[in-house]
C-alpha cells in the first residue's frame, strides 16, 4: 500500500480541466472548502497540544489552549515558513520552533522573542479557520470565514441531549480519492467484498431520487446478516430488510428502520489521499439469545470489543478496495466507463457539479494553496 500510485513512465491521469468524460472529472474534483469538514478525534487534541491538519494539500495548525479552546490558523510560520504543528502551545497561542514568533488563534503575530533590530514588531496576521467540536470529532472549516456561520454542521439529534445512543467512531487514511469512497459506502452491488461479515446481502436498488444537493438511495438488502452482527441486532424490533441512504453532499448517511444508523465523513488531503470518518449509532441491541433489549449504558463496552472483531475489519475490507481502484484508475484511467449502477453516475455528477461551482467563484488564493 506504500508503493507509488503512478508508474514511472505513463502518463498519469488528467487534471480536472483537462478531463474528457465523467470518470475522469470526478476522480480529480475537490471538496468544497465551505463546509465543516472533521480533522481530529477532540479527545486527541488536549491542552497544550497542536497537530496538522491537511484539506485538499492545505496545511492548516490546529491547536488547544490551556483554556481548552481549539483553534485553527495557517500552518506556517510567516518568517522561515516552518510549519507551526511542529512547534509548541504556550498558553493560548502556537509557537515556532526556530525563532520562537508566537501567534493567537486570529493568526496574528504577537510576540518575537528575539532582537528586533529598531523594528517594530511585523504587523502580521495568517489566515485564520473556524473550528468547532462535536460528536467526538473537531471540525473545521476550511473556505470563507465569513460564511461559517450559516453553514450547518450534520445534524445528528440522536446523539444529543440527556439520553444520547450509543456511538462508535472509527477512522482510516486511505490511498483513495474521495469519491471512491463515497462510491463505495453507497453502492450495495459489492456484496461480494463483504461475504465473510455480512453487513448487507442481496441487495435490490428500489429508489433513486436527486434533491438538490443530495441524491437518495434506498435498497431492499438484508441487513447485518453476518454470524456476530445477528445475534445482537433486534429483528423484532427492527425492519432489517431495507435501508435507505443519502449522498448528502459533502456527507454520506444512512438509516435503516430508524433505529440503526451511521455516517462518513471525508476529510480530501490530496487528489489520492482520504481521511474517512465512520459515525456509527444505534437505538438498541438486544441480549444475545434472548428476547430482551440491552440496556443502553452496556452499549458502549458491547461496541467497545465489536470495533476491532466487526467494523473495523470490515471497514478494511473497503479501504484495500478503494486503494486498489486508485491504483487500477492511475493505470487505466482513459478505459471505458463500465459502471451499471445508476445511483453511482449521480453520485459523480453531484460532486462534479459541486466542484465546477466552487472553481467557478473561489479567490485566487484558494486556488494557489490548493496548488
Amino acid at each position: 500500500m506504500n508503493k507509488p500510485l503512478v508508474h514511472i513512465g505513463r502518463t498519469p491521469p488528467p487534471s480536472f480541466e483537462q478531463a474528457k468524460n465523467r470518470r475522469q472529472k470526478v476522480r480529480a474534483a475537490g471538496l468544497d472548502p465551505n463546509y465543516w469538514y472533521p480533522v481530529e478525534y477532540s479527545k486527541r487534541i488536549k491542552p497544550g497540544q497542536v497537530i496538522e491538519a491537511m484539506f485538499w494539500k492545505r496545511s492548516v495548525a490546529v491547536f488547544r489552549g490551556q483554556d481548552g479552546v481549539l483553534r485553527a490558523i495557517e500552518n506556517r510560520c510567516a518568517h522561515r515558513q516552518l510549519k507551526l504543528s511542529i512547534g509548541r502551545v504556550e498558553d493560548c497561542q502556537v509557537v515556532c520552533p526556530y525563532h520562537g514568533w508566537t501567534y493567537d488563534g486570529e493568526g496574528k503575530l504577537c510576540k518575537v522573542p528575539h532582537e528586533l533590530f529598531g523594528k517594530p514588531l511585523p504587523n502580521i496576521k495568517l489566515r485564520h479557520y473556524p473550528v468547532q467540536e462535536r460528536y467526538g470529532l473537531a471540525w473545521v472549516f476550511f473556505g470563507d470565514p465569513a460564511r461559517a456561520a450559516e453553514v450547518p454542521m450534520p445534524q445528528i439529534p440522536e446523539l444529543e441531549g440527556p439520553k444520547p445512543w450509543a456511538k462508535l467512531l472509527v477512522d482510516f487514511t486511505w490511498k483513495a480519492h474521495h469519491s471512491m469512497i463515497i462510491d463505495n459506502v453507497s453502492d450495495f452491488t459489492h456484496a461480494y467484498l463483504h461475504r465473510k461479515f455480512r453487513p448487507f446481502t442481496d441487495s435490490t436498488l428500489t429508489d433513486l431520487r436527486v434533491e438538490g444537493d443530495r441524491v437518495f438511495v434506498e435498497y431492499d438488502t438484508k441487513v447485518a446478516d453476518g454470524p456476530l452482527m445477528r445475534i445482537f441486532v433486534d429483528r423484532e424490533r427492527t425492519n432489517v430488510n431495507a435501508m435507505k441512504l443519502c449522498y448528502q453532499y459533502p456527507y454520506q448517511w444512512s438509516d435503516t428502520d430508524g433505529k440503526i444508523k451511521d455516517w462518513c465523513f471525508c476529510l480530501p488531503i490530496d487528489e489520492q489521499t482520504t481521511r474517512a470518518f465512520f459515525l456509527f449509532y444505534f437505538d438498541g441491541f438486544k441480549i444475545p439469545f434472548l428476547p430482551l433489549k440491552m440496556p443502553r449504558q452496556v452499549m458502549g463496552p458491547v461496541l467497545g470489543l465489536a470495533k476491532p472483531l466487526v467494523f473495523k475489519p470490515l471497514l478494511m475490507e473497503d479501504g484495500v478496495a478503494c486503494e486498489a481502484e486508485q491504483a487500477g484508475y492511475n493505470e487505466h484511467w482513459n478505459a471505458p466507463i463500465a459502471e451499471l449502477n445508476p445511483a453511482v453516475h449521480e453520485f459523480q455528477a453531484l460532486t462534479i457539479r459541486k466542484w465546477e461551482s466552487y472553481l467557478a467563484t473561489a479567490p485566487a488564493s484558494d486556488m494557489r494553496s490548493f496548488g
